[in-house]
């Protein structure tokens, strides 16, 4: 058993790396509906309504920065919207390689170092994964809109 326990923690911890990596795109929309539930919650519509609307929410705002993305004509306009998901997974990424550092190193300033690292690269991962989801520009250079 004690040989199984270091290659269980690399595998625990690189299962929940890739678990934070791959869902740093969805850190807006899942906070939206992780708020949009909780206040359907308080306000009385049960465990079962407040998941209901979490989830509709979350999937909402999705869909909102997925239209507004292909439909954005000017570049920084897009560039704005991506920057909208980007930042709460930055974020996300900071809180969450924060606290793995907090378990694995004393030093504040070497936790911060690790933090701000972390934060990057979800930040990076989550602005390609985000830009991976974009329409290509018109090969002609405008849309003809009806």
């Amino acid at each position: 058993m004690v040989i199984f326990a270091p290659f269980l923690i690399v595998v625990g911890i690189g299962f929940f790396c890739w678990l934070m990596f791959t869902l740093a795109v969805f850190a807006l929309p899942f906070a939206g509906g992780l708020y949009a539930g909780l206040w359907a919650f308080h306000t009385g519509a049960g465990v079962i309504g407040a998941l209901i609307v979490g989830v509709m929410a979350g999937i909402a705002t999705f869909m909102v920065g997925q239209i507004a993305l292909a439909c954005a004509p000017w570049i920084w306009l897009r560039g704005l919207i991506v920057l909208l998901y980007t930042v709460p997974a930055v974020i996300a990424g900071y809180s969450a390689t924060h606290g793995l550092a907090q378990m694995m190193m004393p030093s504040a300033i070497w936790q911060l170092f690790f933090s701000v690292i972390g934060a990057i690269a979800v930040g990076i991962t989550a602005f390609v994964r985000f830009t991976g989801m974009a329409p290509p520009e018109p090969a002609g250079g405008s849309i003809a809109r009806v």
